[in-house]
């Protein structure tokens, strides 16, 4: 899909599911949009907290979540978790490390080892944002699918079926997703947890890829929105100043520019910045355009310049988890997406 000012336009293509309950590829059809959730939910969450005054990105989760205290997690703030500068791992199996008890999933935050100096370097770290989002559930005193419903979506006016955590594919079509954890259990018996697979609720329609997020209800600062190409573009939406409802120009600002200058990766808040040298923006899209990637096969861009959305879902690990790179696609897709347009 692409998005720009009075136009917005759709392709869809092949099928959203396979095997004897087929689902043609197509515009109102929910995917799993992965870590997607990690910007369009996570940051602008924070971003609608911190104008309340009640977090900015020096605030350390400690602050928040007291049982952090003394940690690496827990004296990470919120900046470093946002910008993934916090020196947390890349990834954690937090089912595993938790016996399968939601209950210690800080705990097990809090034990985490880091690998890297906090402001050293970027290391892209989901429990890095399952930890933010947990200091925003604190702050908001409800979970993270009741904030984003009541904080974010309900203002914007979407429609519960069309973005949301945990649908119902009883009342929505919902794209395929992989039958086994595979890659997430080759990952746990590389760190010799093969067993520890077992504490991953299995994939179902309306569950999350992520095995953490669902573990964690389905609901989790890294992952777990479901979403529509239309549904995807109104929340990017909001970090173009021309079109944003909810977020004011000065915190779209904050989040979208350059926190890691000199580092590995151009970072915003939550945000990758096109600037980032082999990314998936690709040369159609200017140095100032910000976007990110999910694992399942899904990505969204803006380009600030235009004003223009580009979003692509995939389902690429339906029905088994597949090595497939798809920043060539995506790269391809911005540019043919906006010659089609003559944006």
């Amino acid at each position: 899909m692409l998005s720009t000012p009075g136009a917005r336009t759709a392709w869809s293509a092949g099928l959203a599911r396979l095997g004897a309950e087929r689902i043609p590829a197509a515009p109102e059809v929910l995917y799993d949009l992965a870590s997607l959730t990690k910007p369009l939910v996570t940051t602008t969450l924070f971003l609608l907290l911190r104008r309340e005054g009640r977090v900015d990105l020096d605030t350390p989760a400690e602050r928040i979540l007291p049982e952090l205290s003394g940690s690496p997690a827990g004296a990470s703030t919120c900046g470093q978790l946002l910008t993934h500068t916090s020196g947390l791992p890349a990834w954690a199996p937090l089912h595993v490390l938790t016996g399968g008890r939601k209950e210690r999933t800080l705990e097990a935050l809090s034990r985490l080892e880091p690998i890297g100096r906090p402001g050293g370097q970027v290391v892209y770290s989901c429990p890095g944002f399952i930890l933010l989002g947990l200091v925003l559930e604190r702050l908001a005193g409800e979970g993270l699918a009741a904030a984003f419903g009541c904080r974010i979506a309900g203002p914007l006016g979407l429609d519960p079926r069309s973005a949301g955590f945990l649908p119902d594919p009883g009342s929505v079509p919902v794209a395929g997703g992989a039958a086994r954890p595979s890659v997430e259990t080759g990952l746990l018996e590389e760190m010799g947890l093969g067993g520890g697979s077992i504490h991953i609720p299995p994939w179902s329609d309306g569950r999350p890829d992520d095995g953490n997020a669902r573990f964690l209800g389905g609901a989790a600062g890294n992952a777990g929105l479901w979403g529509t190409a239309a549904a995807v573009a109104e929340l990017a939406a909001e970090y173009i100043p021309g079109t944003a409802r909810l977020l004011e120009r000065d915190e779209i600002l904050l989040a979208t520019r350059n926190h890691t200058p000199g580092l590995e990766q151009g970072r915003g808040l939550g945000w990758q910045l096109a600037s980032t040298e082999g990314c998936s923006a690709g040369p159609a899209l200017p140095p100032a355009a910000f976007g990110h990637t999910g694992f399942t096969g899904t990505s969204v861009w803006i380009d600030p310049v235009r004003e223009a959305i580009l979003v692509l879902l995939t389902n690429r690990h339906h029905p088994g988890h597949r090595g497939v790179d798809l920043h060539p696609l995506r790269r391809r897709f911005h540019a043919l997406a906006l010659e089609e347009a003559g944006a």
